[in-house]
């Protein structure tokens, strides 16, 4: 089946009924119409849908009339026959205002910004981090005091183009630091209580709509910032979405999800018909031979992930939102040193995946804003194990078209023991200024829509866009 769509009926062979009234109306052995079990219930059900379908219309047409009709089945009846004889239409309009693509990075296990975004030779955090401190000479200089751990060296090649910006001390005031609560939080928008949809979900709903492939999330499972009432896709690989088997076998099994699900009033019926569209446009894209993106990227996950997401961009199918994570930055131990350790070996994933995402895209990038977030930063002070516990203020990394480079952007007022938040670095700036000012410039989302994105915020500007 498709890389996203597993279809698992839920009718046994047990359930099947006896007698006449079988799952297929001409094939009482259902079994041999599928290469395996579930697609040969599939195709069943299909083809006795579309039957019963055809008696229905067939009895209208000879005269059924409504009386003798409600009298053979009663009430009930009504919806059942009027949600078959009307067939679900998926349509897709223009675009909203806006152009281009958001990519959100979601940085999971709270990223320690002072060693990413590092306040150069800041005496105080020198003196909290005597093993684990980025030291001066060692940055690649930014500006306002500030430098870039040198395995981002990809993005500090962004930034001399304008393409690279920073905005440290960000947080909300309803995080804590907890995972899962400051995860959630984040993910619905940062209020408190009373919303269940995520963030991006929101965006979706104020952007209009689009294509199929308007809201990607690259990995298995969708992000909890989209989850709502807006349809999202999420595959790992373009080429492998597809229904598996030869193209006899595809042909039926898609033949059958499709006469299944259209004209019924079913919670799936949209997701099988914007499935059924999104494998069309996938192999419309994968017709041409073999890809190649224009870079390399690391052999992970997540430097797969953000290939896919370049080549979506790349062949123009509508993608407005992409969401993609990179775990593993929950580093209580051993954070180590510039040159060694986990920070440097995530650092150099994150770095040498961003780079590749940007020389892959080319002139594209101007297209394209990503934001690279994560729940929380670490505390100031180094622990006993060699690295840092959950903090509060954390950084916000963002590169691509439209942003107003060269900068670091935001409120900081250093480390000073006076500054501190409980021994963190403070939330000065909100991360809904962040991400409004994006989506407002990038996807063309109004002020007033603003304020239904992030409930309960009063959106500001950090002037992170130009």
């Amino acid at each position: 089946m498709a890389d996203t769509v597993t279809h698992k009926p839920t009718l046994e062979p047990t359930d099947a009924p006896t007698g006449g009234d079988f799952l297929h109306p001409d094939c009482p052995d259902w079994t041999r119409l599928g290469p395996n079990r579930p697609e040969a219930l599939l195709r069943a059900r299909a083809a006795r849908l579309a039957w019963d379908e055809d008696q229905r219309r067939s009895q209208w047409a000879q005269g059924f009339t409504r009386r003798r009709f409600l009298a053979g089945i009663g009430m009930a009846g009504v919806a059942s026959l009027g949600a078959q004889l009307v067939t679900t239409r998926v349509s897709f309009a223009a675009q909203a205002s806006g152009t281009g693509t958001m990519v959100v990075i979601f940085l999971r296990g709270g990223m320690d910004g002072l060693s990413v975004v590092v306040p150069a030779d800041d005496p105080n955090l020198l003196d909290a981090r005597p093993r684990i401190a980025v030291r001066g000479g060692s940055l690649l200089p930014l500006d306002r005091g500030f430098g870039l751990h040198p395995a981002l060296a990809p993005l500090h090649d962004l930034w001399g183009r304008g393409q690279f910006t920073a905005v440290p001390a960000v947080s909300t005031p309803d995080l804590s630091r907890s995972h899962f609560q400051a995860m959630d939080c984040l993910e619905r928008g940062g209020a408190a209580t009373g919303t269940t949809e995520g963030w991006l979900d929101r965006v979706l709903d104020a952007a209009g709509p689009g294509t199929t492939f308007r809201a990607v999330a690259e990995g298995s499972t969708l992000p909890r910032s989209l989850v709502g009432d807006q349809a999202a896709l999420t595959l790992t690989d373009l080429d492998q979405f597809r229904v598996t088997g030869n193209d006899p076998v595809r042909d039926k099994t898609r033949q059958a999800l499709s006469a299944l699900y259209t004209g019924l009033d079913h919670p799936l019926a949209a997701d099988v018909a914007s499935t059924l569209t999104a494998l069309d446009t996938v192999g419309q894209l994968t017709a041409a031979g073999d890809y190649r993106p224009a870079a390399t990227y690391p052999n992970n996950d997540f430097g797969k992930g953000l290939a896919q997401i370049a080549r979506l961009v790349k062949s123009d199918v509508g993608l407005r939102v992409a969401a993609i994570d990179l775990g593993g930055w929950d580093l209580h131990t051993h954070i180590g040193t510039v040159d060694e350790g986990e920070m440097q070996r995530l650092l150099t994933t994150l770095g040498q995946a961003l780079g590749a995402f940007a020389t892959d895209l080319g002139d594209r990038l101007d297209d394209v804003t990503v934001v690279a977030m994560t729940e929380f930063g670490r505390r100031v002070a180094q622990n006993a194990s060699g690295g840092a516990d959950h903090g509060h203020g954390g950084v916000v990394l963002l590169l691509g078209g439209g942003l107003a480079g060269r900068a670091v952007h935001g409120d900081w007022q250093g480390l000073a023991a006076d500054v501190l938040d409980n021994g963190d670095v403070p939330g000065l700036n909100d991360f809904r200024d962040v991400l409004g000012e994006v989506v407002s410039a990038r996807l063309g989302i109004s002020q007033a829509d603003l304020a239904t994105i992030f409930p309960e915020h009063q959106p500001g500007t950090i002037g992170v866009m130009a």
